[in-house]
């Protein structure tokens, strides 16, 4: 067989950013997330509860999905990544968790608009974020082997940017041929495809399937050109596994700048995955959008993400990543001030007349900001970890990469699940994000640019 390329094996690496944004993009942000917290939010008005109260306690609800599926990941991603360590095998991990990727979205077709078979639903959706999150762990630790130091910023940037490209496609697609208005009508005024029907919302509730079907097509590029080292496979075992990622704790005590870059990104990570998480539920309970503009909304900033990813990288290049992560930290911080200060009534305190579209035009705003803001930090923090990679175990070092963006992955929307409770306002309640977003800027200040100089 022909030996394949270098730049097919980095193709290949970027088709998996293409293949499982859609689980990002149309599932947890703009299209299932809204659609869910409606269903819920309905549910409890049935129930008997007020329009903000129901809007709360869907909002908690879905909080409370993403704290379980944070703490299942948490406590996997290392002990993962140490497995393959000592196996040397990463690809069958990658395909094992593509199936539940798979699963997991294409059961959520059955999430009734009654709101009767929600929690089963959660759990579908749990079980293919948790895939998905799994099998990015171990495609984050091929990243050292697509180039040197100084190339994979960049490496990392476009990738970012081809995956929510794709995104945008994903969600193009869905938005113009299947979700419905509020009448039945889809983006560009066609009946929903495949004779779905409006009535029921078959329309959007297909996006689970879709999702699955974009998954499974656009991941073949990646299992036609990326590989295993044939000279890495070695036998391994769960003892061994957790005698190296017992090690591998342990030294980093010895490792200052790695122990505040993790503890840093765990924070921030965290409050990014907050913000993704309730962006979508947030317009839909607070600002009372529908879906169709919500995917509006959802367009623009996945433009945004793709745009500047890709300038990210070329900065990332240029300046390093440290600097890059520092700026961007300090501007999301400012979109969440801004968020957290608006509703349908007044901005900032600032009372509104009746019907006033600014909060719509600050949030997409807000959006352009998260979106490119967000693909930036994310892009220029796994260059940042690569600088910190160590080569001996690059897959158990990104297992720790892993677990400082998901051990406290539960956090954002545990906290945000309880502001919503207390103070009983949707729009309150995504407030511990900026908490977050400022521990993790504090704790950048003692990370070397550069990395450990022990590797």
């Amino acid at each position: 067989m022909a030996e394949i390329s270098q730049r097919k094996r980095i193709w290949g690496w970027w088709f998996f950013d293409w293949a499982s944004q859609p689980y990002h993009s149309l599932l947890v942000t703009f299209v299932f997330g809204p659609y869910f917290a409606g269903v819920a939010a309905g549910y409890f008005s049935g129930a008997g509860l007020d329009a903000e109260a129901a809007a709360a306690r869907a909002q908690t609800i879905w909080a409370n999905c993403l704290t379980i599926t944070g703490l299942i990941i948490a406590f996997g991603a290392p002990l993962l990544g140490a497995m393959a360590d000592v196996s040397g095998r990463r690809i069958p991990w990658i395909f094992a968790f593509s199936v539940m990727y798979v699963v997991g979205s294409a059961a959520l077709w059955y999430t009734t608009p009654d709101g009767s078979n929600m929690w089963l639903m959660l759990s579908a959706f749990g079980l293919g974020f948790v895939g998905a999150e799994y099998a990015l762990i171990f495609i984050n630790s091929q990243l050292p082997d697509l180039g040197d130091d100084k190339e994979v910023g960049e490496i990392s940037g476009s990738g970012f940017a081809f995956g929510y490209f794709g995104g945008l496609i994903s969600l193009a697609i869905m938005l113009a041929l299947f979700v419905e208005q509020p009448n039945g009508k889809t983006l560009i005024g066609l009946d929903p495809l495949f004779g779905l029907d409006a009535d029921q919302q078959e329309g959007t509730r297909f996006v689970g399937p879709f999702t699955a079907g974009w998954f499974v097509l656009f991941m073949v590029p990646y299992f036609l050109w990326v590989r295993d080292d044939p000279n890495g496979a070695r036998t391994g075992s769960l003892g061994a596994a957790l005698h190296l990622l017992g090690k591998s704790v342990s030294n980093l005590r010895h490792r200052i700048s790695l122990a505040t870059y993790l503890g840093s990104s765990m924070f921030y990570r965290d409050a990014l995955n907050g913000l993704y998480s309730f962006g979508g539920v947030y317009a839909r309970l607070v600002l009372e959008w529908d879906l169709i503009k919500i995917g509006v909304f959802g367009i623009v900033s996945v433009l945004a993400a793709a745009a500047f990813s890709w300038i990210g990288g070329k900065l990332d290049k240029k300046y390093g990543p440290k600097p890059v992560i520092v700026v961007a930290i300090w501007v999301l911080i400012l979109v969440c001030a801004t968020i957290v200060s608006m509703d349908r009534t007044q901005v900032f305190g600032i009372a509104l007349p009746d019907g006033s579209g600014l909060p719509d035009l600050l949030f997409f705003a807000c959006g352009v900001l998260i979106g490119g803001m967000g693909g930036i930090l994310q892009s220029s923090s796994r260059s940042l970890m690569v600088r910190h990679t160590d080569p001996a175990a690059p897959v158990e070092s990104f297992g720790l990469y892993g677990l400082s963006g998901r051990a406290t992955a539960f956090a954002a929307p545990l906290l945000i699940g309880i502001a919503t409770t207390v103070t009983g306002s949707a729009r309150l309640g995504v407030s511990p994000i900026i908490l977050l977003f400022i521990l993790g800027l504090f704790l950048m200040r003692w990370v070397k640019p550069e990395g450990d100089q022990s590797r």
